[in-house]
């Protein structure tokens, strides 16, 4: 049972177009924007500890579900 609320959901969502790739060789990229091989890779070889390693298994998810459109929305407000 989710116990979060929409907000906490909704930051997640706002965190996964705003925060940037700290290392490696997408360094600077938006989580949002990271390929999915990329993504497949920690998959594989394990996400990091904490927020950063939250934050890749989520748009791993996203993404391999075919779920991006529920990002859109959030990327056209964070850019205007």
């Amino acid at each position: 049972m989710n116990t979060e609320g929409p907000q906490g959901n909704t930051a997640l969502l706002i965190d996964l177009t705003t925060y940037k790739m700290p290392f490696g060789k997408h360094k600077g990229s938006l989580i949002s924007s990271l390929p999915i091989s990329y993504l497949e890779w920690f998959a594989r070889e394990g996400f990091p500890d904490g927020k950063l390693g939250m934050l890749l298994q989520t748009m791993y998810e996203i993404k391999l579900n075919g779920l991006e459109y529920l990002l859109e929305g959030i990327k056209r407000q964070n850019f205007r």
